[in-house]
C-alpha cells in the first residue's frame, strides 16, 4: 500500500527522526563516561619509600668519669670548676693531709722497730744455729729461739704492708684526674668533710670529649626486632626544635628494661655534636630508619587486595608474589607481580609492572559496576531510609 505524504507531514518525521538520533548519541556518551568512571587507578610511579620507628631517648657523653676519693678528710683546695678543661694528670683537689701525713710517720716508726727486732733475732738465731748442729744447745732452746726469728719476721712483714698503705693513702690525698675533658659536675665545696668508710664520694663528673655524644634511646619490644646496628638516626631536642641532627646505632643491647609492665631495649646512637650545640641530659625524640630505598617502582598498597566482583579467587603460594587488576584499554585485566618492601601506604613493586601502567585500587563512588544485580536493592529502596556508602571494591581506596 504506498502512503501519500504532504511536505508538512516529511518535515515532521525528519525532525523526530533527527531528535531521536540526538538521545541515542547523548545515552551513548553517557554509558561510554560510565565505563570510564568505573575504576580509581593509580600509575605505578618511582618512588622513596622508608619505614620508621620513634622512641625518645637521653644524650650523653660517650665517655663519662666519676671521680672520687678512697680517703676521708676535709677538702683542702679545689683547683676547678664546672665547664673547666682539664688533662689526664691535672690536679683537681686536695685533702687535708695531717691525720694521713700522721699516721703515715707512726707506721715508718713501726716499720723501723720491726726491722731492728727481726735483725737481732735473725743473729740469735744463726748463733743458736751453729750450737744445735754441734749438739751443744737442746732442741728445745733452738725451737724457741727459731720461733722468735719467724715472729720477728712476720712483724717486720706486716709493719712494711702498713707502711706502703699509709703511703699509698697520703698520695690519695691528691686527687688526679683520671682522663683528658671537661668538669660537668663538681659535687663538693672547700672545707667539707668527706667519708670514704662504706664507699667512694663522689668528686667530680669528668666528661672525655663533648664533641662525640651519644643518646640511648628505649626501643619499645614490638619495634626492637627491625633494628640493627649501622641504620641511619635523626633526632630532634626541645633546645632545638627546628634543627635535625644526624646519628647512626652502634649498638642494640640484649638486656631488657620493665617499667609498669612496658618491656624496652636500650638502643646506642653515635651522635656527632661538632658546634657543641647538644648536651648532656637532654631528651631526644628518635627515628631510626629501618628501612630505606630510593627511586623504587611503587604502587599503592591498596591495590593489593582489590579485586572486581565475581572474580575468581587467585590462589598465590609465594607470598611476594601478588594479583592486582591493571587497565588494559577499555577494560582491566588481572596481573601477577612480584613485591618487596612495603612502606605504610606504598609498596614496592620488583617485577610484573612497568612505569606509567595504570592499577586499580578501587570502584569511582556512585557509579555501580554493570555486572551487579541491583533488582533488589530496588524493590528495597525507600526514600524515607539512609543511604548506604557507595560500594567500593574489596580493599579499595579513594586518592
Amino acid at each position: 500500500m504506498k502512503i501519500n505524504l504532504n511536505k508538512q507531514s516529511k518535515i515532521i518525521l525528519l525532525g523526530a527522526g533527527a531528535a531521536l538520533l540526538v538521545m541515542l548519541g547523548i545515552s551513548s556518551c553517557k554509558k561510554n563516561k560510565k565505563t570510564e568512571e568505573k575504576w580509581i587507578t593509580a600509575t605505578v610511579t618511582k618512588e622513596s619509600i622508608s619505614n620508621i620507628v620513634t622512641c625518645t631517648g637521653t644524650l650523653e657523653p660517650i665517655t663519662e668519669v666519676e671521680v672520687g676519693t678512697q680517703v676521708s678528710g676535709r677538702i683542702e683546695t679545689i683547683y676547678v670548676d664546672y665547664n673547666s678543661e682539664v688533662k689526664k694528670g691535672d690536679l683537681l683537689a686536695e685533702i687535708d693531709q695531717t691525720v694521713l701525713s700522721a699516721n703515715l710517720s707512726s707506721a715508718e716508726s713501726s716499720l723501723a722497730s720491726a726491722k731492728s727486732q727481726m735483725e737481732l733475732q735473725k743473729k740469735n738465731y744463726e748463733r743458736y744455729k751453729t750450737l744445735y748442729e754441734k749438739q751443744l744447745v737442746s732442741t728445745a732452746d733452738f725451737e724457741s729461739v727459731q720461733y722468735n726469728y719467724e715472729k720477728a719476721t712476720n712483724d717486720y712483714n706486716e709493719s712494711l704492708n702498713n707502711y706502703r698503705i699509709a703511703h699509698t693513702n697520703l698520695s690519695y690525698a691528691k686527687i688526679y684526674s683520671p682522663i683528658d675533658g671537661v668538669v660537668l659536675s663538681r659535687e663538693v665545696e672547700e672545707g667539707q668533710t668527706v667519708a670514704a668508710s662504706f664507699s667512694t664520694p663522689t668528686l667530680f663528673i669528668i666528661a672525655n670529649d663533648l664533641t662525640k655524644m651519644r643518646v640511648i634511646a628505649d626501643v619499645d619490644e614490638a619495634d626492637i626486632g627491625n633494628v640493627m646496628k649501622g641504620q641511619r638516626v635523626t633526632f630532634t631536642v626541645d633546645a632545638y626544635p627546628d634543627q635535625e641532627f644526624q646519628g647512626e646505632i652502634t649498638e642494640v643491647r640484649q638486656s631488657a628494661t620493665i617499667t609498669n609492665n612496658v618491656v624496652t631495649y636500650e638502643v646506642v646512637i653515635n651522635a656527632p655534636n661538632p658546634d657543641l650545640k647538644l648536651k648532656p641530659g637532654l631528651t631526644a625524640t628518635v627515628s631510626i630508619y629501618t628501612l630505606e630505598k630510593n627511586e623504587v617502582l611503587t604502587i599503592p598498597s591498596e591495590a593489593l587486595t582489590f579485586a572486581p566482583e565475581n572474580a575468581s579467587q587467585i590462589n598465590i603460594q609465594n607470598e611476594n608474589k601478588r594479583t592486582v587488576w591493571v587497565v588494559k584499554e577499555d577494560t582491566i585485566i588481572p596481573k601477577e607481580i612480584e613485591i618487596g618492601n612495603q612502606s605504610g601506604t606504598l609498596t614496592e613493586v620488583v617485577s610484573g609492572l612497568s612505569e606509567g601502567e595504570k592499577v586499580v585500587i578501587g570502584s569511582t563512588s556512585g557509579i555501580t559496576p554493570q555486572h551487579m544485580d541491583t533488582t533488589e536493592n530496588a524493590q528495597n529502596d525507600s526514600p524515607f531510609m539512609p543511604k548506604p556508602p557507595a560500594r567500593r571494591g574489596n580493599g579499595g581506596g579513594s586518592r
